[in-house]
């Protein structure tokens, strides 16, 4: 099977040559997209809403981090682990056909040497099954990123707002809105670019400095509360789904109110369970069919 042929996701049928020719999303393609049809991005933590977005269109399905708040019900992703990852990462991979997965690098799975990171990215895709691995920083990373591309482990950055430095900026604040800070951030793009990174996540800043970051760089910008400026757009499942309703950010648009749905969906359930309508006869199964009797042997007597 040539690499622009989607390979079947584990426990699925293998695709026939009927089906549709959409291919595989590989890094290569990635970059290819820089200035043209916007990537689209989304996150996805098990087997069954990674089948649902990849066959929904998603370009790059991200195993975010994200999962220690809409997965764990934490206030942060500070607590999630490297095997936290790799056991998201695995389900992904099982509902997807399509789409290129990244691997989120979680808090200090990185930090400490750049030996350790290549240990932990290299677990993300080859326990994981992920296609790429994605770390937050700017220059500061630069090392780690240049070591990672070097093993052959392709890297997409994060710079902006930077969700596991939360309690150094003190809580998910926009960045970026005063001119050194802006500096600081375009000149955080540019190293990471240049160290290697495929592509790049720009969160939480103003959007005229996310049209100058993606304008001075030749690899893709992902923007999530970045505005229209970006190569692509990424955004938390939970969140353009509805599912999460205590939690409406600005950047984010609701596609669907599927926490609202669901809630209607179980009153129903319980109304049917309690009145007797459910189960009916038709989600019933009736006893085994009696065996015919078995024919009398003939025996010679008297």
């Amino acid at each position: 099977m040539s690499e622009d042929k989607a390979s079947a996701p584990y426990g699925q049928p293998r695709p026939t040559d009927a089906s549709p020719t959409r291919k595989k999303m590989t890094v290569p393609k990635v970059r290819a997209r820089k200035g043209g049809e916007p990537l689209v991005m989304v996150t996805a933590y098990d087997a069954t809403f990674a089948r649902m977005l990849d066959e929904g269109g998603a370009d790059l399905l991200l195993v975010g981090d994200s999962l220690g708040m809409v997965i764990q019900g934490n206030d942060d992703t500070l607590a999630v682990t490297v095997d936290d990852i790799i056991y998201h990462c695995r389900a992904v991979a099982r509902g997807t056909r399509f789409a290129h997965i990244v691997g989120d690098m979680p808090f200090l799975s990185y930090n400490i040497t750049p030996q350790e990171a290549v240990r932990n990215a290299g677990r993300l895709l080859a326990e994981g099954r992920a296609h790429s691995v994605k770390l937050e920083g700017g220059r500061a990373v630069v090392p780690v990123i240049e070591r990672l591309v070097a093993a052959g482990i392709p890297v997409m950055a994060h710079v902006g707002l930077t969700p596991q430095s939360v309690h150094a900026m003190g809580g998910f604040r926009v960045q970026g809105r005063d001119d050194e800070g802006a500096e600081r951030i375009l000149e955080d793009a540019k190293a990471v670019a240049e160290a290697g990174a495929y592509a790049l996540v720009l969160e939480g800043i103003p959007s005229d400095l996310a049209r100058r970051i993606t304008d001075a760089l030749d690899i893709p910008t992902i923007g999530i509360g970045a505005g229209g400026g970006c190569d692509g757009q990424v955004l938390v499942c939970y969140d353009l789904l509805g599912l999460t309703p205590d939690l409406r950010p600005k950047f984010v648009r609701r596609f669907d109110e599927l926490f609202e749905r669901g809630k209607t969906a179980m009153q129903q359930y319980g109304a049917a369970v309690r009145s007797g309508e459910f189960p009916a006869e038709e989600h019933t199964f009736g006893p085994a069919p009696s065996a015919p009797p078995r024919p009398r042997a003939v025996g010679m007597g008297t």
